[in-house]
C-alpha cells in the first residue's frame, strides 16, 4: 500500500500541481489546492501507523489544520464570497506551526548525544541572527501597518510561527543524525513551506507563493513514504565538530545584525536600533559561551589524553602477565640503584630466580597453569619485599630481585624465604651476586646469572652466591 501510493504521489503530484497552474482561479483551482494538501494529510498518517511514531503524527496533525485552513478559505472565496482574512481559517494555518515544530524536535531529541550542548548553542546562534531580518522585514511592518487590532495579531502571527518552524529545521539540521532519503525531503517540505510564506507576502502575484506551498505538501507526502522514513529518527551519532561549513553559516548568521544595520543606514532607511542591538548582544553572549564550551571539551581532551598516555607508559613499563615491572623498566631502576647505593654508601646485592623444571610444569598442567604459577609466584614474592626492594620479569620464569640497602647475608635469608612463599610447592633456583662499586650493570647481572646457572647444576632448588667480581684490566702504562 504504501509503495503504490508514494508512486502514485510521485507521479500524480507533479501532475496535478501543473494542473492546478493551467486552471483559472477560482472553486477548481482552490478545490484541487486542497486535493493536493489531503494526499499529504493521508501520507502522513498512513507513515504515523506504520512506523507508529508521534512525529509523523503530529506532521499529519498539522497538515491537517493547514488543509482545513485551504477548504475553510475555499468557502469564504468561492460560495460565501467575503474577505477570508482575518477569518477562522487563519485559526487552523496557524496552528499548524507548533505541530509541526514540535514534531521536528521530537525527531531531534532521538537524536541526541553526548556533545547534544553544542548544537543546540548553534541552532540558537543560527535562529537568533535569522530572526532579526523576520523582525525587521515581516513582524515590525505587522505591529504598525495592521488595519485591524486582530487583523495585526494574525498577521503577527505568521511570521512568529515561521520562526518557531524555521527553530525547529535548524535543531534538526545541527544535531547529530540520520541523514536519509526521508530526512531530506522533509528539510526541503520545511524550507519550501518557510519560502511560500516569505513569497506570498512580499510577492503582488501570488501563484508562485501557492505553487510552493503544494511542492511542500509534495515533498512532505512522499517524505513520510519512502522507505528510509521509519529510520528518520534513528540516532547516528557522529562528533559535533565545528566544520568549515557550519563555521561559515554561523558567521554569517552572526553577520546578519550588523549587516542590516548597515544596509538600512546606507538606503537612507530608519535603523531598527533597539532590535539590532538586542540581537547583537544576544550572539555575542551565545558566541562566548560557545567558545567557553570548545575550551572545556578540548580540556577534557587533554586530560583523556594524558589518562591514556599514563596508561600507555604504564604498560609499557609493566609485564602484563605478573604485574611487574619488566625488563626495560629492570634496566633503568638497576642504574638507580647503583647511584642511590654509592651516594649512601650501602650494598647493593642483586639476585636472578628461575623456577625450576618450568616446561615440565607447562607440559604436565597447561600453559594457562604455568602463567598462573608465575603470577602467583609475583604476588607471593612481592609480600616479603620490602620497600626500596624491587622484583622484576626478566622473561619466560626468570624474575630479577633488587635489594639496594640489604647485606649479602640479609639478601639471602630474603631469597630462602621466598623459595618458601613460592605456590604449588615449586622452588626455584637463584645466583647472588652483590654490586662491587664500579662495574657495570650488564657485567653484575652476568654475574648473577653465572650463580644461576652454578644452582641449576647443582641440583636446583638453592642459592648459589656469585664470585667476587675480578678487578678491571688496565692498559700499559
Amino acid at each position: 500500500m504504501i509503495t503504490l501510493f508514494r508512486r502514485f504521489l510521485l507521479a500524480g503530484g507533479p501532475l496535478l500541481i501543473g494542473v492546478w497552474f493551467l486552471l483559472p482561479a477560482g472553486l477548481e483551482r482552490n478545490a484541487l489546492y486542497a486535493v493536493v494538501g489531503a494526499l499529504s494529510v493521508a501520507a502522513n498518517a498512513v507513515a504515523a501507523r506504520h512506523w507508529r511514531s508521534w512525529p509523523w503524527a503530529l506532521f499529519a496533525a498539522g497538515q491537517a489544520c493547514a488543509v482545513a485552513g485551504d477548504l475553510l478559505w475555499l468557502y469564504y472565496e468561492n460560495i460565501a464570497h467575503i474577505d477570508p482574512f482575518p477569518s477562522p481559517a487563519d485559526g487552523f494555518y496557524l496552528a499548524e506551526y507548533p505541530l509541526l515544530t514540535l514534531a521536528l524536535l521530537l525527531l531531534s531529541r532521538r537524536h541526541r548525544t553526548a556533545d547534544d550542548h553544542l548544537a543546540r548553542l548553534d541552532s540558537t546562534m543560527l535562529v537568533a541572527g535569522l530572526a532579526l531580518p523576520y523582525w525587521v522585514l515581516l513582524i515590525a511592518p505587522a505591529l504598525a501597518g495592521g488595519d485591524s487590532t486582530l487583523g495585526t495579531l494574525i498577521g503577527l502571527g505568521y511570521p512568529l510561527g515561521d520562526v518557531l518552524l524555521l527553530a525547529g529545521v535548524v535543531r534538526l539540521l545541527l544535531v547529530a543524525g540520520t541523514r536519509n532519503t526521508s530526512f531530506r525531503l522533509i528539510t526541503l517540505a520545511v524550507l519550501t513551506l518557510l519560502t511560500a510564506d516569505v513569497t506570498f507576502t512580499f510577492a503582488e502575484n501570488t501563484t508562485l507563493g501557492t505553487m510552493a506551498f503544494l511542492a511542500s505538501y509534495l515533498f512532505w507526502g512522499v517524505g513520510a513514504l519512502v522507505p528510509s522514513a521509519g529510520s528518520i529518527g534513528d540516532p547516528a551519532p557522529r562528533p559535533q565538530v565545528l566544520t568549515r561549513r557550519r563555521l561559515v553559516v554561523l558567521t554569517g548568521a552572526v553577520l546578519l545584525s550588523p549587516g542590516i544595520l548597515i544596509v538600512q543606514l546606507l538606503a537612507g532607511l530608519e535603523p531598527s536600533t533597539w532590535a539590532v542591538a538586542l540581537t547583537s548582544a544576544a550572539l555575542f553572549v551565545l558566541v562566548v559561551t560557545r567558545m567557553a564550551g570548545m575550551v572545556r571539551r578540548l580540556e577534557e581532551q587533554a586530560g583523556q589524553l594524558e589518562i591514556q598516555a599514563r596508561r600507555l607508559d604504564e604498560l609499557a613499563r609493566t609485564d602484563t602477565l605478573t604485574g611487574l615491572p619488566n625488563r626495560r623498566t629492570l634496566d633503568a631502576q638497576i642504574v638507580r640503584d647503583m647511584d642511590s647505593t654509592t651516594a649512601r654508601r650501602t650494598p647493593f646485592p642483586v639476585a636472578m630466580l628461575d623456577l625450576d623444571h618450568f616446561k615440565r610444569y607447562n607440559d604436565t598442567h597447561g600453559h594457562q597453569t604455568g602463567d598462573d604459577l608465575l603470577a602467583g609466584a609475583a604476588r607471593s614474592w612481592s609480600l616479603l619485599l620490602r620497600d626500596g626492594d624491587t622484583l622484576a620479569r626478566y622473561g619466560g620464569e626468570e624474575f630479577v630481585l633488587l635489594m639496594p640497602g640489604r647485606t649479602e647475608e640479609d639478601a639471602a635469608r630474603l631469597l630462602d624465604r621466598l623459595r618458601i612463599a613460592t605456590p604449588d610447592l615449586q622452588t626455584f633456583s637463584a645466583g647472588l651476586a652483590v654490586w662491587d662499586g664500579t662495574e657495570p650493570p650488564d657485567v653484575l647481572m652476568r654475574r648473577a646469572d653465572l650463580a644461576l646457572y652454578a644452582a641449576k647444576e647443582a641440583g636446583r632448588g638453592r642459592v648459589v652466591r656469585a664470585a667476587p667480581a675480578r678487578p678491571a684490566a688496565h692498559p700499559l702504562q
